[in-house]
Formats: C-alpha cells, structure tokens, sequence
C-alpha cells in the first residue's frame, strides 16, 4: 500500500493507509480507529471507538451534514451494533468534532467534553445570519480582505455553525484539567491545550495519546484570530500549549490525531510544532522590514512568508485569520505596530 498523506521522516506510522469507511482499525486493545467524510479541503476527519464492555465511548463524531452522518450511521449499524454508544467525549468546539454529538445524545449517550466547548457551541447554535453583520465585515476589510473576495461574501449567506452541527440537549458532563478518566480499561490525565481551539481537552495514558487537533502529525492546526475576539493572541495560547504538553511526551506513546495518521514520535513533533510557528514569525518580521518590498503591509499581504504557497479562495479565510494571528502575536510582544489605512485595513510596521 501507498501513502499518499506527507510525512515528516522522523514520525514513524504505524498504518499507511486509514479504515475504509464504515469500518473498524484496532490501534490497541479495546481502541479503534474511524474516519468520517468532511466537505471541505481537509476532506476527513478521525474519530475513535473505545469498548467499554458493556457500551461504546466515541471520541469525536464528525460534523453534521448526511455524507457524514451516514457513515456514522453505518458504523452505529455495522461494527458498532453489538452494544450501545454509552459516552460521547468531544476534544473542542468545532463542527467537525462536535458536529453529531447532540444527535448521538438524542439516541442516550453522555456528552463529555470542556466547559468551554460546550457553552462556545450552545452559543454559536444560536447566532444564525441570513446575511454578515457589521462588525465581520469591518474585521474583514480590517483584514485587508482582497475587494471580489469581499464583494462576494457580502452577497451570500455565511457560514452559519447551526447549519452542520445537531442541536445540543441541555446537560453535559464537564472535563477538567489534570482529572483521570477511565477508559477502554485504561486511565487517561486530561490536559488542556488552547490556540486552535479555547480549552482543547487532550487524553494521555502511559501508551496512547488522544490528540484531537492539538496534536497533528503532518499538518499544522489552524490558529485564528476573528472578529467575536480581534485582539485575541492564539499563538501565544498554542506555544505555551505545546510546550506544556513536552515534560509528558515519551518515544512510546502511540499518537491518535484528529486528522491524517496516528503515529509514534511526539517529543520530536511537539518541537517541530514550535519550530513552525517561530519560522513563521521569523519570515513574517522579515516580510514588514526595510529590504525592497518591505514596509507596511495589510494581514492579507502577508500570505506569501506565512505559507509560502499561493492561497486559493477556498482557504482565504483561514489563511486570514491566521495572518492576523501571527500579526497580533508580534503585536502584543511590541515587535510591530500599526496604522489604519483610509478603506479601514491595518497596515502592519516593524517598531
């Protein structure tokens, strides 16, 4: 068999290719791996079944739109059928993790999952707009959003979080810092990460890590800053993150991510994770200094240091709120300044 995903040659993995859909990988006793469809560019996502004898915990459940949920719904039928799903413990907030939890909590399974995610989701179930209101679109020509982009967006429904997730019951069961869990036989310390998400709730035991996208082997997670919080510092939360997750990282821990491949290898990923974002800043200073083509510049003016690839329009938007992150990040460490241009663009300087 051929991998086709990129893979850094210090991870070791031990699966080259995912489960076909509908089905079962056993990555340890009692664990099993799954994968469910996503629309959109990162066209799946993982999920994880541990057996608790008598019931099903799942990790994860996709987003809520029916390619996924039939696959779902044919794991439930298939390799899942011989007992009920008891818990669902969901890592963050976003739709591709949370997506059909509520649907499985309407057939009698727990919600698990942090505070924050919970309350992040509830909340944005609730906020459904036909059209963008004022204060995304002065985040976005904040941006330096490029005009057809922005004209177009203007025109069309936004991404509403209501339209892929399932309506979420009143009533959860909370995860904590630094509390076991007990499952598929084994203990599980949580440990939070923050940057990509607010309160990512990670699971280690002494073999297996679940990651969720805190931890991705060949992909770098998406650090966004938006127009709900634009003064945020996601990098900040992330670095500080990864290096609080070292000090538990061992050679022997058998890493299962929210996307691509479980793999071998932590303490080496967790410093290239670092290594990213400090080449990313690097670039990005450079980018806003005095060499020819330097000087002020909008967020969506500095794609070309940050990713070093041309931004297509269906990534835009993540390319933007993770420019402006990285922006913010050197703004609140008084590296960099800025000036409002007349059209209301940040324009982004060295100090």
């Amino acid at each position: 068999m051929n991998d086709t995903e990129t893979r850094p040659r210090s991870l070791r993995y031990p699966w080259t290719t995912p489960p076909e859909q509908g089905a079962l990988c056993e990555v340890a006793p009692d664990v099993y791996w799954f994968r469910l469809p996503l629309p959109m560019a990162l066209d799946h996502m993982n999920g994880y079944a541990l057996d608790e004898g008598d019931s099903w915990t799942l990790v994860d459940t996709g987003i809520d739109r029916p390619a996924c949920r039939a696959a779902l719904q044919a794991l439930l039928e298939g390799p899942l059928s011989s007992k009920p799903v008891g818990r669902v413990v969901v890592t963050h907030h976003h739709p591709d993790h949370i997506g059909l939890a509520g649907w499985l909590q309407a057939q009698g399974a727990e919600l698990w999952t942090t505070r924050t995610a919970w309350l992040m989701a509830r909340m944005l179930q609730l906020d459904v707009q036909e059209r963008p209101d004022a204060q995304t679109v002065a985040f976005w020509k904040a941006a330096g959003m490029r005009a057809d982009i922005l004209a177009k967006r203007l025109a069309e429904r936004p991404f509403n979080f209501a339209d892929c997730t399932a309506p979420l019951p009143l009533g959860y069961r909370r995860l904590v810092e630094g509390e076991v869990l007990r499952m598929a036989g084994r203990d599980w310390t949580v440990r939070m990460g923050h940057g990509h998400a607010p309160e990512h709730a990670t699971f280690w035991s002494e073999d297996l890590v679940l990651g969720g996208d805190q931890i991705l082997p060949s992909i770098s997670a998406n650090l966004g800053v938006y127009a709900t919080e634009p003064e945020a510092d996601p990098v900040a939360g992330w670095m500080d993150s990864t290096r609080g997750f070292r000090p538990y990282a061992t050679e022997r821990q058998l890493v299962l991510p929210g996307h691509k491949l479980p793999f071998y290898g932590l303490p080496t990923r967790l410093d290239q994770m670092i290594q990213n974002h400090e080449g990313a800043l690097k670039r990005l200073r450079a980018h806003l200094g005095a060499h020819p083509g330097g000087g002020p510049k909008t967020a969506c003016d500095c794609f070309p240091p940050l990713f070093k690839r041309e931004i297509t329009e269906a990534v835009y938007g993540l390319a933007m709120v993770e420019a402006v992150a990285h922006l913010n990040h050197l703004h609140h460490r008084g590296e960099v300044g800025r000036v409002a241009r007349a059209d209301g663009a940040w324009l982004w300087h060295l100090l």
